[in-house]
């Protein structure tokens, strides 16, 4: 009962109801902009928040998270720039929907399904959240590591084309994302002696100018083409539709929970692994993935979604942050005097229900905000191309100069927009470029942890992944995914299927 009364704590103060729903609406249009993170916004907000009482601060912090996770796929869907990196995956299938004037449709996918996945993770967190906490307290470094090369595989998800394009794609996204000083050495790596390479590329830049200024930059071509015209006559998707992807959305949001609680890891790897599962269980989608297939919009928003529930698993029971705005929240919690971990469970479980409470009023207001506004939404996207290009250009300006308030993201976007156009002129899929960036440091920093645990010995390093259950399934999972994307699977594939048919 007493649980039921802290739960309840949000629904029953008005002030903290209006707080949420307000977090919720900024974070939604905060994460919809591209460049504005909801970890910069949740980051700002601690100085605002740090005279308030601890229900009110954390309130409006969960308001800003699950509005801004959503948020980020309305411009991936409207004008492919994803406004956050676990948007990316969503912009594959979105953007070609919006441009045979189906925005309205993708918008209210997303938003439902967002809805639905964002309810598992949080039922997950409510119920067994020690359970999950010890799983993901199992992974070892070179548990991340597979899980980092994992990932990196998915580039057969993202090319659309040549497999060994996107492997190029994925490889050059690991060197961008390990320009800088080497975090463990502060060894320089390709730098070539450019004092200004030292800090690295910020990968926000990349992937703005990745997507935002090439896509600028191709619309140049079709100036004269009148706008996409976009159906508005239904916006909340039928019944039918949500019951027919339940199933792959029940899947995907799984998918999210597990890698969201998994701590350094977060939605947008979610989210591609998640697209990846869909194009390997969906046998007949009504149109192909990339090109505006349904299955591609549920399984990113639903994974991603229920990421958030999955992050804060680690954060609530053992004190460790699933990704980086819950690693801001546990200092949040710290300075009004809090301390996350297995005591908070037990000396303050008013807090962790209050939490549970926070989240399932955030995701009902993100629901709600996210079916409104759509049509004033669509209306980017039917703005004369002449308008929408300086459009596009100038919110990739601003999001690039907004992470580091530095003009050198910029000049970096503007360079990668230019050299992402040429990429995509000549085929090469830019989704496996930013992959790559994002995965880099996971990868380097948990195979340099592995081989250190293991005194630099390979031999030790190999025994311990065959003889951990957990390693060893990965490293079988990385070799199955990568034996499927090529060639002489395919061939494998038709041939037994060819029988199959011939002895029926």
């Amino acid at each position: 009962m007493t649980a039921l009364m802290d739960f309840l704590t949000v629904f029953s103060q008005p002030q903290l109801l209006l707080l949420v729903g307000l977090g919720t609406f900024a974070g939604v249009y905060v994460g919809a902009i591209p460049g504005l993170s909801v970890t910069m916004a949740v980051s700002i907000l601690i100085s605002f928040t740090f005279s308030w009482d601890v229900y009110p601060a954390i309130s409006l912090m969960i308001g800003i998270y699950m509005g801004g996770v959503y948020g980020g796929s309305r411009t991936a869907i409207l004008l492919n720039i994803p406004g956050a990196p676990s948007a990316i995956a969503t912009a594959l299938d979105g953007y070609p929907m919006a441009q045979r004037g189906e925005a309205g449709t993708a918008i209210g996918v997303t938003t439902v399904m967002s809805f639905i996945g964002g309810f598992v993770g949080i039922g997950v967190l409510a119920l067994a959240a020690p359970l999950v906490s010890d799983f993901a307290l199992g992974f070892q470094p070179r548990d991340y590591m597979l899980l980092a090369i994992l990932g990196i595989l998915l580039v057969g998800s993202l090319s659309q084309g040549s497999l060994v394009k996107g492997i190029f794609a994925g490889a050059l996204g690991i060197a961008i994302g390990a320009v800088g000083r080497d975090p463990l050495t502060f060894a320089e790596r390709f730098t070539f002696d450019f004092q200004l390479l030292e800090g690295g590329i910020s990968f926000i830049a990349v992937m703005i100018g990745m997507f935002g200024v090439s896509e600028a930059l191709l619309q140049l071509h079709h100036v004269d083409k009148d706008a996409v015209r976009q159906k508005i006559s239904r916006i909340v998707p039928s019944l039918a539709t949500v019951k027919k992807h339940l199933p792959l959305s029940l899947q995907t949001s799984t998918i999210g929970v597990t890698i969201g609680a998994l701590p350094g890891t977060g939605g947008d790897i979610a989210a591609l692994m998640a697209y990846d599962h869909a194009k390997r269980v969906t046998k007949n989608p009504e149109r192909p993935f990339g090109d505006g297939a349904m299955e591609g919009l549920v399984a990113p928003e639903t994974a991603n979604n229920a990421a958030v529930g999955g992050a804060f698993i680690p954060m609530m029971t053992l004190g460790i942050p699933g990704d980086a705005v819950t690693a801001i929240m546990i200092g949040a919690l710290f300075i009004h005097g809090l301390n996350p971990g297995p005591m908070l469970m037990i000396d303050q479980p008013d807090m962790f229900w209050f939490i549970v409470g926070c989240l399932v009023t955030a995701n009902c207001f993100m629901l709600l905000f996210g079916l409104t506004g759509i049509k004033l939404f669509t209306k980017i996207v039917e703005m004369p191309r002449s308008v929408l290009i300086p459009l596009i250009m100038l919110l990739s300006i601003v999001g690039a100069y907004a992470v580091n308030n530095s003009i050198t993201d910029v000049y970096w976007m503007l360079g990668f927009g230019v050299f992402g156009y040429f990429m995509r002129h000549y085929g090469y899929p830019l989704g496996p470029v930013i992959l790559g960036v994002i995965l880099s440091r996971l990868l380097d920093d948990n195979w340099r942890r592995a081989i250190i645990s293991e005194r630099e010995d390979l031999g030790r390093f190999f025994e311990g992944i065959v003889t951990s259950p957990l390693s060893l399934v990965l490293l079988v999972s990385v070799i199955l995914i990568f034996a499927s994307q090529t060639p002489f699977w395919a061939k494998a594939k038709a041939r037994v299927s060819s029988k199959g048919k011939t002895q029926s």
